[in-house]
């Protein structure tokens, strides 16, 4: 009787280890995909900048000539 109520404590605890590494792990995908979306946004932004810039300075260097 004894055992059985070991190995069901030993099972229990094993589940709610599961479940707290589920938890876990899935917000951590959360915090990535969150982060890996403001990237591409940033990255965007970046590079209407970077072609508004570079259209900016060939239209300079055609005034120069």
């Amino acid at each position: 009787m004894f055992m059985n109520q070991k190995e069901s404590i030993l099972k229990e605890s094993k589940a709610q280890i599961s479940v707290e590494l589920i938890i876990v792990l899935a917000a951590v995908v959360a915090v990535v995909l969150i982060l890996v979306s403001q990237m591409q946004a940033t990255s965007e932004e970046g590079s209407k900048k970077l072609k508004e810039t570079s259209t900016s300075v060939l239209k300079k260097i055609d005034e120069i000539e």
